[in-house]
């Protein structure tokens, strides 16, 4: 089985930014224990600031991955073309924010990605890329 996570703007920065809302744990120390928890799932890591290169990596694994874990950012409030790539592909997506995104600012409620997901996961912290892996291997 092979899985995608794609992170979108600052989520380079996980360990260091505002760790009050999104911990202290890098997500390179996170993704170890990801793939030491699911040794059967060969999970594909992948971030970028750039809007364009999110699109293109979903473009890039959309038809050959069993799935895709998504946490696109601020994108997620403002990118219809992130949307329309989801939309496009053949790979199911699952979304993934670590804060609760609807206990944070009104524009922070809308999700153009969420829509064209087979779900979304919101305010577990890094345990919601868990639960959307353990979703793929189970379906």
């Amino acid at each position: 089985m092979k899985i995608a996570i794609i992170n979108g703007p600052n989520l380079n920065l996980l360990g260091k930014r505002e760790p009050d809302v999104y911990g202290k744990t890098t997500f390179e120390e996170f993704l170890k224990e990801l793939k030491a928890k699911y040794p059967k799932v060969d999970i594909d890591y992948f971030q970028s600031n750039v809007e364009g290169e999110l699109i293109n990596k979903l473009h890039e694994v959309g038809f050959s991955f069993d799935g895709i874990i998504l946490n696109g950012g601020a994108y997620t409030h403002t990118s219809v073309a992130i949307a329309d790539a989801i939309a496009a592909i053949k790979t199911p997506v699952v979304e993934v924010h670590i804060s609760n995104i609807f206990a944070r600012e009104d524009f922070r409620h809308v999700s153009y990605s969420g829509a064209k997901c087979v779900g979304s996961i919101s305010g577990l912290g890094l345990k919601g890329y868990d639960l959307a892996l353990n979703y793929f291997q189970n379906r």
